[in-house]
């Protein structure tokens, strides 16, 4: 969420920055300060008012230890009527302060000055690539039907049992899955991330302190008898680990990582390009979160890129990454990288990761500070990325990796999986 201090002192450069993700901002923008006024007038009034009552009481005490009763009960009336007048600006300025928040719920980032212009993902930028595409043989086949051949995911059994979009995984294949969560934890961990196991679910606060509420494209399960949120991602948990916290510029930098299910609607997902791995409505990821001093917070996020490239080069799948414009940035980011492996049999890339710096946008919602060398309560900025989602990597590496003899395992995975090949 932006902060209205900052909106008030570069309205223009907000609406400016704003227009990159192809919106006209002035409206809200304008709405916005012009709350905040009658929120701080309001905030005046009471104020005053209330002053003015405690300088009354403490004068209809005085006259009544000096026996003036009657002046006294006349100066009661008074500190009624501005009592009364309390509660009335005590209910506006809480409406006018809610109504100013909801307004600023529904601005999103401003984005980074290096987020080029665009309506769509064809706008994205293309900054880096790495990686041989193998030649595949005859005959290769995609992810779904290679998984039904060597009967390693179940896409019928898991639609019979809840629906499609969530897959069985069997035998080896549950292995490999399982081998890629330990191998990215432990890459992580080694990297100088803190593992953490988090619950699945989160309350409402949570959900609005990383931005993942109010939820704008219904993409969110809702569990309505408790009011409580199936995760999008661990992104959400691990980061408001530290909504409500003041932190030492001493604690800087703090890293996370961990690995949890993640449950996404897909709303509006159809036709081919979502076939097998390629959207689910649940799927296993590894998050990487951090808390950075806004003056280490885009060094570190570098340092999360180099972080991902080394996975994917481990792994020697080839893959790419994209700057994204202003009309694909996600609503919190300021500036996103998204990491695409490539997938041979589809002849396409697919989406496997996606880092980003939020700057103080989930902090502020958050009320995630820290204090300064001169004891001042600042804005932290938070960063998060996936390392990785796991659907589009186990379907990169099925169809990069297969042979005509069968699916050979990566060999940095091999420790993990305790075979070579799948056939």
């Amino acid at each position: 969420m932006l902060q209205v201090q900052f909106i008030r002192d570069h309205k223009d450069e907000v609406i400016k920055k704003l227009a990159i993700r192809n919106i006209d901002a002035a409206p809200m923008i304008e709405k916005v300060l012009s709350l905040d006024e009658e929120r701080r007038g309001v905030q005046t009034k009471l104020d005053n008012t209330l002053a003015e009552s405690n300088k009354l009481s403490k004068e209809i005490g005085n006259l009544f230890k000096s026996g003036k009763a009657a002046e006294a009960n006349e100066m009661k009336a008074k500190t009624a009527e501005l009592k009364e007048s309390s509660r009335e600006l005590s209910e506006k300025l809480n409406e006018t302060a809610n109504e100013l928040t909801e307004l600023l719920y529904k601005i999103p980032n401003v984005p980074h000055p290096s987020v080029p212009a665009g309506n769509s993902d064809e706008d994205n930028e293309e900054i880096f690539r790495e990686g041989e595409v193998p030649e595949l043989y005859e005959g290769a086949l995609p992810h779904w039907e290679l998984a039904k051949k060597y009967d390693i995911i179940d896409f019928d059994l898991g639609a019979k049992i809840t629906g499609a979009g969530f897959p069985v995984y069997k035998g080896k294949g549950a292995r490999l899955q399982r081998a890629l969560i330990s191998y990215f934890l432990d890459k992580n961990t080694a990297a100088g991330y803190e593992e953490y196991q988090v619950p699945h679910m989160v309350n409402e606060a949570s959900g609005y302190g990383t931005g993942s509420l109010p939820d704008k494209e219904g993409q969110m399960y809702h569990v309505g008898a408790d009011d409580l949120y199936l995760i999008p991602t661990a992104e959400v948990p691990v980061t408001n680990f530290f909504r409500d916290v003041i932190l030492n510029e001493s604690d800087f930098p703090i890293q996370c990582t961990a690995y949890t299910p993640c449950f996404r609607r897909e709303a509006g997902s159809y036709g081919a390009h979502v076939r097998g791995l390629n959207r689910l409505h649940q799927f296993d990821k590894v998050e990487i979160v951090r808390i950075e001093h806004p003056d280490k917070s885009y060094e570190a996020h570098e340092g999360m890129i180099e972080h991902v490239k080394e996975i994917l080069r481990d792994l020697k799948l080839p893959y790419r990454i994209l700057r994204l414009c202003g009309g694909d940035l996600t609503f919190t980011s300021a500036l996103t990288y998204d990491f695409e492996v490539y997938s041979t049999a589809q002849e396409r890339w697919l989406e496997i990761s996606s880092v980003s710096n939020f700057e103080t946008f989930q902090a502020n919602r958050m009320k995630l500070r820290y204090k300064d060398a001169d004891g001042k309560n600042m804005l932290a900025h938070t960063l998060n990325g996936s390392a990785l989602a796991l659907p589009r990597v186990l379907a990169g590496i099925l169809e990069n990796y297969q042979t005509p003899e069968g699916i050979v395992i990566p060999e940095v995975l091999r420790p993990y999986t305790g075979f070579d090949i799948i056939d």
